[in-house]
């Protein structure tokens, strides 16, 4: 059997959606609140109660599963507590192939938000099981505020200079991770996700000057000054530091990797930007009529 934790979520979802498609095997979504994800029960998915903050609802969720796909936490302080869980549950039901999402270029990433990865890839080693790491790049969807914003205020903001982000759509990343949890190589390994080509925030701009019909240049500032313009927006402190300190790793070419991997693994090119910005601009307008 497979199983999927934080299968609710956004990303969760759509690695269900996938794995539905492509595999014959029984698949368990996991989720904190089952009375709210009945909607993802079918004849080939059973949901089921696994809380990473409640150790005691992990043996009998995991029970009788071979593979098991660890998406990270969203809890940003507690993921590595909540990913030790997971593991040493997993190893004690006998679970024999774990999938983890982690960041692109975790080992020598000097993000904020890398560190509990990098802790959650250490116990992965330490546990003896086979497992997958797939490193994903930024998400297209984290550009959708930056977009909304831009087009109200007549200018993408970010602090990354000229550094590239190798970013693609959450579906691409969806994908690949059931493909990977449904393969045959079960082998351990690490894979570097991310779109290609990458972009910089001013290559954004010019995309988005270009479909929106009007000037709307890039204007870089310092990850403090960026945090600040996030927090003014109603960002909580804590998350816009953390998206201030993203853009600060970008500028240091910490966000962009060249490896095609995501690509190899999708047999197909990862969505474009500008098919990016063109959805969400009809999307904004959408929601505006």
């Amino acid at each position: 059997m497979i199983a999927v934790t934080g299968a609710n979520g956004q990303l969760g979802r759509l690695v269900l959606a996938h794995l539905a498609d492509i595999t014959d095997q029984p698949i368990r979504a996991l989720v904190r609140t089952p009375a709210k994800a009945k909607e993802l029960e079918s004849d080939r998915i059973s949901v089921v109660r696994a809380d990473y903050n409640d150790p005691t609802s992990l043996p009998d969720a995991l029970n009788g599963v071979s593979r098991l796909l660890l998406i990270s936490g969203a809890e940003v302080g507690n993921r590595t507590a909540q990913h030790a869980a997971v593991l040493s549950a997993a190893k004690d039901a006998g679970v024999s192939f774990i999938v983890y999402t982690s960041l692109l270029n975790t080992p020598a990433s000097s993000l904020v938000l890398a560190e509990e990865h990098k802790d959650t890839e250490r116990l992965l080693t330490e546990s003896g099981i086979e497992h997958v790491i797939l490193r994903n790049g930024w998400y297209l969807e984290n550009f959708e505020g930056k977009i909304a914003a831009a087009l109200e205020h007549g200018a993408v903001v970010g602090a990354s200079g000229e550094g590239m982000f190798s970013a693609a759509a959450r579906n691409d990343y969806a994908e690949a991770a059931a493909r990977v949890l449904a393969g045959e190589d079960l082998s351990t390994r690490i894979l570097e996700l991310g779109g290609q080509p990458g972009f910089s925030l001013a290559a954004l701009a010019a995309e988005l000057s270009g479909q929106a019909g009007r000037t709307i240049p890039y204007q870089n500032l310092g990850d403090q000054d960026y945090a600040g313009v996030l927090k003014t927006a109603g960002l909580p402190e804590g998350f816009a530091k953390a998206l201030a300190d993203a853009d600060r790793g970008a500028a240091e070419g910490e966000l962009f990797n060249p490896s095609t991997q995501l690509e190899d693994l999708l047999n197909r090119k990862t969505k474009p930007l500008a098919e990016f910005i063109a959805e969400t601009l009809a999307e904004l307008k959408s929601s505006a009529a």
